[in-house]
């Protein structure tokens, strides 16, 4: 809700491209610190408190936004919004995954992905509501407290992890709810297994220290802790730099890239984008402890890559038949309300509307362009995509009175995309790539990060990979505006596709399956090494070869 809510804010508060990347990126700075102190609060004060702690720093975070009278009060508000996301992205499905039966495990901590998803088609809904209510972004950041208060109080009835109390030597409380989780001969092979567990984290503890700098550096000089991380931190990175959580970030734009002036149309298309991510987390809860984490991972993958590069190609089609400008639509509107760079430019005549856009100015639709439009599309979306035609129309300059000035004469007024035939087909192809993402990329990172870790290291481990996946939304979420200036929507998408398809190497080549396995299986799988199969089947290392890993 707060993403989308901000990126869709009215231009007079937020003009600059940079402000809105800023804007956008604090979250997610935020988040980072927040994932990097959340694997420290897991390890100390336990789950439960760690989610509580985010639960009151995102809310007064939504507080800080709504009430904000300026853009640097709003990042302070972001900032702290993203140390809540940050605290509750690594401890939640921890929390999920350590109170779950292995044969389940996946299918529970998707549902976490699901709650997110949701919550975003849900925030869609919400800001839709919101587009003609006076205020309307302060009312779309503002209501985002409102689930972090009710998680807040339905967390308060809800145990500790059972791994967590047993650590702290409370092992009759995890005892207890470990017999609402597993049969009564199930709970007693669990306890051995912790006990073996904790005594070797004693055992580190006692060698190298109990501060939290002595466990990274024990974590990282863990061969079995080191190969979770190669894996961890690889999926967590590629499960951003596919680009998703931007597409998400600003999907309202990415729908006007696509050629859909309104706002409100905009938004409108996004919530279907984001209920798409929502069943698909579905799908994921039926399928991930049936056919494995290794093998949604790589399928998606596959889709990801094919659809990034179909859309690639698709948004370069619609920027290279973009409608020209028109000197005498231009002039129709009178030299005040022309695009300055545009009356100055001496290659004025060769201007598209693409140009007029990147020279920050707009588009204002040909009358008999919207008069084509209309008919056409009353024969058939067929037709629509092939035969319609858009006349040459004005480059304006992107003012509030200028935009009135245009639709005043019942045209459209662009400033984010140009009028295209193939607007339609470059949604059903964002929908398409989010279908491919969500059960796979989606979810099933947070699944591994949440069991491949031995549990003296979880916190830790699940920690450094939330930060690397953090670091990676920054990254992506902080130049993707500036690069859809630079490269265009197309070319943005294609650079995704070609770090996609290095994520599936690394993805192929460093995670291991780990469905159905208990956390101790899993670090035993760790400790003797695998060799990749295609979809995930095992193969045993030799003695030399563990020997020398």
């Amino acid at each position: 809700m707060v993403e989308g809510g901000v990126t869709t804010a009215d231009k007079t508060e937020f003009t600059e491209c940079w402000k809105t990347e800023t804007i956008v990126s604090m979250a997610v700075a935020g988040a980072i610190i927040g994932a990097a102190f959340g694997g420290y609060m897991n390890d100390r004060w336990g789950r439960r408190v760690a989610i509580l702690g985010a639960d009151i720093v995102f809310f007064l975070g939504a507080i800080v936004m709504a009430a904000a009278p300026n853009p640097w009060v709003i990042i302070i508000g972001r900032i702290l919004v993203g140390l809540g996301v940050g605290m509750a992205s690594m401890t939640a499905p921890l929390y999920i995954s350590e109170a779950s039966p292995a044969r389940i495990r996946g299918a529970l901590v998707s549902t976490n992905g699901l709650m997110i998803t949701g919550g975003q088609f849900l925030s869609y809904l919400i800001n839709l509501a919101f587009t003609k209510a006076p205020g309307t972004w302060r009312w779309m950041v503002g209501v985002a407290g409102i689930p972090a208060l009710v998680q807040f109080v339905l967390m308060l009835s809800l145990p500790e992890s059972p791994r967590w109390l047993y650590r702290k030597d409370r092992v009759d409380e995890a005892r207890a709810i470990l017999e609402k989780i597993y049969t009564a001969h199930e709970v007693e092979d669990e306890l051995n297994a912790l006990k073996l567990s904790v005594d070797a984290e004693k055992a580190d503890e006692a060698a190298l220290g109990e501060g939290m700098i002595a466990k990274v550096k024990s974590a990282l000089k863990n061969r079995v802790v080191r190969r979770g991380l190669y894996a961890g931190i690889t999926v967590q990175v590629a499960q951003q730099f596919v680009g998703i959580n931007t597409v998400m970030y600003y999907a309202p734009t990415i729908v006007q890239f696509a050629g859909f002036a309104s706002n409100s149309v905009a938004l409108s298309l996004s919530l279907i984008t984001s209920g798409l991510n929502a069943v698909g987390s579905v799908v994921s809860m039926c399928f991930v402890d049936r056919y494995g984490r290794r093998r949604l991972m790589l399928v998606s993958m596959i889709g990801i890559i094919f659809f990034l590069v179909i859309l690639s190609v698709v948004f370069m089609e619609a920027a290279s038949h973009a409608p020209k400008i028109s000197g005498i639509e231009s002039a129709h509107f009178g030299s005040n309300s022309s695009c300055s760079a545009y009356l100055t430019a001496t290659d004025a005549p060769r201007w598209s509307c693409m140009t007029c856009l990147k020279a920050d100015c707009a588009f204002c639709s040909n009358a008999a362009s919207e008069t084509l439009k209309f008919s056409c599309c009353q024969t058939g979306i067929d037709i629509y995509f092939l035969h319609c035609q858009f006349h040459p129309g004005a480059c304006l300059d992107s003012s509030k009175v200028v935009r009135g000035e245009c639709r005043a004469e019942n045209r459209v007024f662009f400033e984010k995309g140009c009028p295209s035939k193939f607007g339609f087909l470059a949604v059903i192809l964002l929908g398409l790539y989010i279908i491919s993402y969500s059960p796979g990329m989606g979810t099933v990172p947070w699944i591994v990060n949440s069991e491949i870790y031995p549990l003296r290291y979880r916190g830790v481990g699940g920690g450094i990979a939330a930060v690397a996946n953090w670091c990676s939304n920054l990254i992506v979420s902080e130049s993707y505006l500036s690069l859809t200036e630079a490269l265009g929507a197309g070319g943005t998408f294609f650079v995704f596709a070609g770090i996609s398809t290095i994520s599936l190497i690394f993805i192929y080549f460093l995670v291991p399956e780990t469905k159905g396995l208990q956390f101790e299986e899993v670090e035993k799988l760790l400790e003797d090494g695998y060799r990749p199969g295609l979809f995930g089947r095992k193969k045993e290392k030799s003695k030399d070869q563990v020997e020398s890993t």
